[in-house]
């Protein structure tokens, strides 16, 4: 049986920013139990030169919605970056997941070999479609989400990897 290129991303989407999802759960539980500012969580970061908690997730569904929407040949729709809560984190999550699993699964029929060109500050990338999934948008949202789960562990909130992986 051959995977295919909807059901390497969308699935997998769903079920990494489901969990992300859940983590910011986990950090607002921990900011009242702790009796600190959730903006003190969001704000957060592991090194003084990286993104905050709340940048790795905006990023993190950027990559999820531009790389379904290439992929299926559509529009990339822009979401502003404007969260500033744990439930404006939540809410752009699932406003991506409902934006990805509303592409009917034929849009994404021989997008393996679709050519996609990014204008990256470095300079335009190119990819075929199945190069770009596998190793442009799958490491990048593995990436942001596997900081946001380390700026909430660093940060103390009791998570664990079965809550990074899901259960």
């Amino acid at each position: 049986m051959q995977i295919s290129m909807y059901e390497m991303l969308v699935p997998t989407a769903n079920r990494m920013l489901g969990n992300v999802s859940a983590l910011l759960d986990k950090a607002e539980a921990f900011a009242a139990q702790k009796k600190i500012e959730p903006s003190v969580l969001l704000n957060s970061r592991l090194a003084p030169d990286m993104f905050t908690l709340t940048r790795q997730v905006q990023i993190a569904c950027d990559m999820i919605k531009g790389g379904a929407a290439r992929l299926a040949g559509l529009e990339v729709p822009s979401f502003p970056d404007t969260e500033t809560t744990i439930a404006e984190l939540k809410a752009r999550i699932a406003k991506n997941l409902e934006f990805i699993n509303g592409i009917d699964a034929a849009k994404f029929q021989g997008s393996e070999d679709r050519d996609i060109v990014l204008a990256m500050r470095s300079g335009e990338q190119r990819f075929k479609g199945l190069n770009y999934l596998r190793d442009f948008v799958l490491p990048h949202m593995y990436f942001h989400a596997t900081t946001t789960y380390a700026i909430l562990r660093h940060n103390g909130v009791e998570i664990g990897k079965g809550d990074f992986i899901g259960k």
